[in-house]
């Protein structure tokens, strides 16, 4: 049985966001995956548990609370549209657009090096 399985989650940088999104996409039964960054929250629509889905978000090191577990809503019917006229194509200027480049900020989580403190050994026991 199809269902539609919302979770909200700390997304905030594309490093998390590709993590959750290879994790998810990983289960058997997955069909659509839907993420809301703005909101925090990732729709997952198909055939998958929930609870699977909530395991492998936390594996990722997300904390996940479930929001909703149900059927996926119907998709609306799509009103005849009426062919636009066409218009007359307006002359564009050639200017210098500087292109953006977005560098996402990885996040606290993402940023965490584990460093191991090792006591430094005075003498060799080999000979």
């Amino acid at each position: 049985m199809v269902k539609k399985t919302v979770l909200k989650v700390d997304i905030s940088c594309h490093k998390c966001r590709k993590k959750l999104l290879k994790a998810i996409s990983g289960l058997q039964g997955v069909d659509k995956i839907e993420v809301d960054a703005g909101k925090g929250t990732i729709s997952v629509t198909g055939d998958a548990d929930p609870y699977d889905i909530i395991v492998r978000t936390r594996k990722v090191g997300k904390h996940v609370d479930l929001v909703s577990v149900g059927p996926p809503p119907q998709p609306p019917k799509e009103p005849q549209k009426k062919p636009e006229p066409k218009k007359p194509e307006e002359k564009k200027t050639d200017s210098l657009v500087m292109s953006q480049f977005h560098n996402p900020l990885t996040c606290p989580v993402c940023q965490q090096i584990h460093l191991v403190y090792t006591e430094p050994n005075p003498g060799c026991s080999v000979m």
